[in-house]
């Protein structure tokens, strides 16, 4: 029996180690055939992001000899098969630079020097020029200590433009998880020392069509405002309502089905109230990191992993206005909320309640399920599932100031009329020192996530 790849996010691993995996080859064949110059894909974490990066630069890398790695997978039976191990490639992820300023500098660092180091062999062909400026870069990616990113924000576009010339062909850019460090900046309160010099690293290398043939990139959101898609003839961005790639993130029912099977597992309604619910584009999608640590570990319970998302989402609640309140409040007791969403610029740019819960949907803690007013941006949004549920009672929990397991206390206490314990996590609720306006509403709130529909009358002291 083949083993489950959690934690693997390496395709040419999980081929050669013969894990379990999910053909979603043909996604490079539409990567192709759209021929955008910049292509920005914007979903949860934990859908799928870096294996499939890893997959299209496994396949594109000159540097490589992929044929076994995809022998059998559904690109090879396409006239795409042709563009194997073809252009020089470069593939960076921004999954794990996180932390502070300084863990974040050294991480892209890092991940900047493995690409250089593992195109040594073309500096001999460099001219003096050339050379003195590939070791000035060098140089600065070594200093991985100092903290700062600007002597080294040419190092993307300069080494592209070193392997167009060395292989007289344009170059594929793949960068996963790009906003990571916009939104651990944030959250971290090192903004603006950042934000200049990953602009800038970013942007050069996009806007640098004489060498690039096409750029593939990853993230939960869009940074619009620090200009990196600016004046770029040719983007193409598609978010979680658009059809466009939306089969190849995430596990459609079918291939969901069959994993589970595979490991002796059924696809019945549990599962699906579980891990199901997601719609993205034309498709019903459930959340892989759940599905395979599920089959796993053949155990029902939620799989959620905090992110740098989930941090701000957090922090975004605490000043969040009465409007929204009300709006988290009504979604809580209906499962779902008619309101305006922008997916289009990210919460941390611009902070009003439609880019907030733009990040909800981003993070994968809502799912849009019908467009009510595209031109104006207005959506049907719900909670997609139980496990994410169990996400919203701790954000509930943690809006309240209260302790994690209250709610649940209090809604289990209540059903089985055990009026001590009630009591108890009540005088928590009513002691806190957080005020939000919410308290006389808790109890139906926490009933409410129960599938409860409960009306309690609050006489306060």
């Amino acid at each position: 029996m083949k083993a489950i790849p959690t934690g693997v996010y390496d395709y040419r691993e999980l081929k050669q180690e013969n894990y379990y995996s999910v053909d979603k080859t043909l996604m490079i064949k539409d990567f192709l055939e759209r021929k955008s110059k910049v292509t920005l894909v914007t979903r949860p974490r934990r859908f799928g992001k870096t294996i499939n990066m890893s997959m299209m630069s496994e396949f594109f890398d000159i540097t490589k000899d992929s044929k076994e790695i995809f022998k059998g997978t559904k690109i090879m039976d396409t006239p795409y098969a042709s563009e194997l191990n073809q252009y020089p490639t470069i593939f960076i992820s921004f999954a794990d630079a996180k932390e502070n300023k300084e863990t974040i500098v050294k991480y892209i660092k890092t991940q900047l020097q493995n690409e250089y180091i593992r195109y040594h062999f073309i500096f001999n062909q460099l001219n003096e020029l050339e050379q003195n400026d590939y070791l000035y870069i060098l140089e600065g990616l070594k200093n991985k200590n100092n903290g700062i990113l600007n002597d080294v924000d040419n190092a993307i576009v300069f080494l592209m433009r070193c392997l167009k010339k060395y292989y007289g062909k344009d170059v594929m850019l793949f960068i996963d998880e790009y906003d990571t460090p916009f939104i651990e900046a944030k959250t971290g309160n090192f903004y603006q020392e950042l934000k200049g010099s990953l602009a800038t690293l970013l942007r050069s290398s996009l806007k640098n069509s004489e060498d690039l043939k096409y750029a593939f990139i990853t993230g939960i959101q869009r940074v619009a405002k620090e200009n990196i898609f600016s004046d770029l003839n040719n983007l193409d961005v598609y978010t979680v309502c658009d059809r466009e790639y939306s089969e190849y993130f995430g596990f459609d029912s079918d291939e969901t089905k069959k994993l589970l099977e595979y490991y002796g597992l059924e696809l019945n309604n549990e599962v699906k109230e579980m891990y199901d619910g997601y719609h993205i584009g034309n498709q019903d999608i459930y959340n892989p990191w759940s599905i395979m640590n599920y089959a796993k570990r053949k155990k029902l319970i939620s799989y959620w992993v905090n992110t740098s998302a989930n941090s701000m989402i957090k922090t975004a609640l605490k000043q969040a206005n009465y409007t929204f309140k009300n709006q988290y409040d009504k979604l809580i007791k209906d499962g779902k909320l008619d309101t305006y969403v922008s997916m289009q610029t990210s919460f941390f740019e611009e902070a009003d309640n439609s880019t907030l819960w733009g990040l909800f949907v981003n993070a994968g803690y809502l799912t849009v399920t019908k467009e009510i007013d595209l031109l104006k941006g207005k959506y049907r949004i719900e909670i997609p599932n139980k496990e994410v549920k169990q996400e919203f009672i701790k954000l509930t929990e943690y809006q309240l100031g209260l302790s994690s397991g209250t709610l649940d206390t209090v809604t289990e206490s209540l059903a089985k009329e055990d009026q001590e314990t009630f009591l108890e996590s009540y005088q928590e609720i009513k002691d806190n020192k957080y005020d939000y306006g919410l308290k006389g509403k808790v109890i139906y709130i926490g009933l409410a996530h129960h599938g409860k529909d409960v009306s309690i009358k609050w006489v306060e002291s």
